[in-house]
């Protein structure tokens, strides 16, 4: 059976002296001197090799060829960006990294991978003014029987296919001073045009700048439909490509085979990009129950 973690670690631990360790704890980035094999913006776990007891989590940088601390760390990030386990921590470094212009989710439902990277894009857009605007995108593929063509505008057409997204935002800004302009929910970030959702066709033909991009559910899309939409990627755009593997409603593709893993596999090796796999949920117990037991 196919298995996310098996193909990419959450992370992998590597023994350096105490010394580098203290250094990195302190904020430096540190050398790489080990004969491990690694990779650009992977995610490793420092551990000192005279006392395996302390240890701290590190990005490795490809362009400088070093370890470098998580930008979570810093002082700046607002409290209410914050990540609810290791997993988490390392998704949302990556979503905040400037440098770092593609970042891969994969997880399960439940594990927050939207939710991180819409609140990621909507700080790093209205607090940081970094993007333009965050763009969501989904597939418009029916869990079971469709019902067909529906009426009215493209929004709502497309209504039902976002309500997960208008469902995170409202949860996200809901009862939590988030950002500093006056937001009040879903509506009012589409009005002001800060968030943008559009249908997946309407990005071919497209170049798209300076916006921080979220495609959910890529999980049910081809190489060829993922490769249209990295190649309309304009300058300081970011795109974070957001799917659960191990439910796929396309039937003429797999988990192994979906585009967003070819993508996973495929840039492993490249500096601009990063991969975190999400495994830890927080869910109902009605939804836990369901899970072990259907």
């Amino acid at each position: 059976m196919f298995k996310i973690e098996e193909l990419y670690p959450i992370y992998r631990e590597i023994k350096i002296s105490q010394k580098s360790l203290d250094e990195i704890k302190n904020g430096k980035n540190i050398k790489n001197k080990t004969d491990e094999s690694v990779f650009p913006n992977e995610y490793y776990k420092l551990t000192s090799s005279e006392n395996p007891q302390n240890s701290c989590l590190s990005r490795f940088d490809g362009e400088s060829c070093e370890f470098v601390p998580l930008a979570v760390a810093s002082s700046e990030i607002p409290h209410w960006l914050t990540a609810k386990n290791i997993e988490q921590t390392l998704a949302l470094d990556a979503l905040l990294n400037d440098d770092i212009a593609l970042v891969t989710l994969v997880g399960k439902a439940g594990t927050g991978k939207t939710l991180l990277a819409v609140a990621a894009g909507l700080y790093k857009t209205i607090d940081c003014e970094q993007y333009e605007r965050v763009l969501v995108a989904r597939p418009t593929v029916s869990l079971g029987q469709d019902i067909g063509f529906l009426p009215g505008s493209i929004e709502e057409k497309l209504g039902p296919w976002m309500y997960p997204i208008s469902d995170n935002v409202d949860f996200l800004i809901h009862g939590r001073k988030t950002m500093r302009s006056k937001i009040h929910g879903f509506s009012d970030l589409t009005e002001r045009g800060i968030l943008l959702i559009e249908p997946l066709p309407y990005i071919r033909g497209r170049s798209i700048h300076k916006q921080y991009l979220v495609i959910d559910e890529a999980q049910n899309l081809t190489l060829h439909e993922i490769k249209t939409i990295l190649t309309r990627a304009g300058v300081g755009t970011k795109i974070i490509l957001a799917g659960d593997p191990y439910q796929i409603d396309n039937p003429k593709i797999n988990a192994e085979e979906s585009g967003l893993m070819q993508v996973v596999k495929k840039f492993r090796n490249e500096n601009l990009s990063s991969h975190i796999t999400l495994v830890k949920c927080e869910r109902s117990k009605l939804a836990e129950t369901a899970a072990n037991l259907l």
